[in-house]
């Protein structure tokens, strides 16, 4: 299964749609490649390189990048969740591309765009964080000590976390949210957000977590999330 999704990614790096949502398809497959690269043979794989270059190209004047927004949250509901994943690709990417002339002007571009386009909802700063850890100048040490307090605050009395607590997004028909129930999406996001950001893997509130995906899994091997 991975060597069949690397090599779905690595042939629309190589031959890219023209599509409405092009700009959105070419950053989550070159930050997937460049995450893939880094966490297996360590280095840059000229696809990836490749890819990477090109998406500069579809960086706006204003650091961003025109995302899909689809009203289906959190990944398809504005630009800022695009311009993380373009940070965490980038700051991911080995073999020091981070520090490429290209890299570099599209991250102080990122940078920009961060300081003008601050995070709306805790999701978006957990996200925000992910980027931090890989690329300086994204977020102090402070702040993101801030989100580590503020996603344990959000942690339900079942150990897991709940999507709809994580952000600040209306219902399609208007009705109230359901925020009270832990779901698979925002219990596995805290998780490896609080892990990446320190939190040891023997902490009692990560275990609670843990504890509450292997009760919840079901028998498909999913997790249940409701609907935003």
């Amino acid at each position: 299964a991975h060597d069949e999704l690397r090599s779905r990614l690595e042939h629309l790096a190589e031959h890219p749609r023209d599509v409405k949502y092009r700009v959105t398809e070419a950053v989550m497959v070159v930050s997937m490649l460049a995450q893939n690269d880094a966490l297996t043979t360590g280095k840059l794989h000229p696809t990836t390189r490749q890819a990477l270059d090109r998406m500069w190209t579809m960086q706006r004047a204003d650091g961003g990048f025109d995302w899909m927004k689809y009203n289906q949250p959190p990944s398809e509901i504005d630009d800022h969740y695009g311009a993380t994943m373009a940070a965490i690709g980038v700051g991911t990417a080995p073999d020091g591309y981070a520090g490429t002339p290209s890299a570099k002007a599209g991250l102080d571009k990122l940078r920009a765009y961060f300081e003008d386009n601050p995070p709306t909802n805790l999701h978006h700063r957990a996200m925000k964080l992910l980027a931090s850890l890989h690329v300086n100048g994204m977020m102090t040490e402070p702040e993101r000590q801030q989100v580590v307090r503020d996603l344990l605050a959000l942690q339900k009395p079942d150990g897991g976390w709940g999507l709809l607590s994580l952000g600040n997004w209306k219902r399609h028909d208007g009705k109230p949210d359901h925020t009270t129930s832990s779901d698979g999406y925002g219990t596995g996001f805290a998780l490896y957000v609080l892990r990446q950001a320190g939190v040891p893997a023997d902490n009692s509130r990560i275990q609670a977590g843990i504890a509450w995906l292997k009760a919840n899994q079901r028998v498909s091997g999913r997790w249940f999330t409701r609907s935003q």
